[in-house]
């Protein structure tokens, strides 16, 4: 299954993914750092870098600051990932920036009620979130 995460809202496609994973398919999301974050973005900044700044460096817990890792990470928060039924369902899902060449011609699954088209919410996309948390953006 693929998903294309442009102008999805995150949190609504990492649920959509998680089930679909734990069901035993194969995961494949396109354009990461295209999905949003709704709510006011001064706050989603804050709220994302003191995630980024919560631990100890050396013995975590560690956040990411790519764009498909930061998508990952929310997907894994929809999972049971300490128990080996979620460690698997964890592996089955890819993430990319941009659309890979395997990718070009699949077709892309909807995930319905995560698109940003009907809501006049503000929002912030995972590449801004990733540019301040210091990740490297193409």
């Amino acid at each position: 299954m693929n998903i294309n995460a442009e102008d999805l809202i995150l949190g609504r496609m990492a649920a959509y993914a998680a089930k679909k994973a734990l069901l035993g398919e194969t995961v494949n999301i396109v354009n990461a750092e295209k999905a949003v974050v709704t709510g006011r973005n001064k706050r989603t900044l804050e709220d994302y870098k003191q995630e980024r700044e919560r631990g100890v460096p050396l013995r975590g817990p560690y956040f990411p600051r790519t764009p498909e890792m930061i998508v990952k990470r929310a997907i894994r928060g929809m999972l049971p990932y300490k128990s080996s039924r979620g460690r698997e369902a964890l592996k089955r899902i890819k993430c990319y920036t941009g659309v890979p060449e395997e990718f070009k011609d699949a077709k892309f699954e909807k995930v319905e009620g995560a698109s940003t088209e009907k809501t006049h919410a503000k929002y912030i996309t995972i590449a801004r979130i990733s540019k301040e948390l210091g990740g490297r953006v193409n």
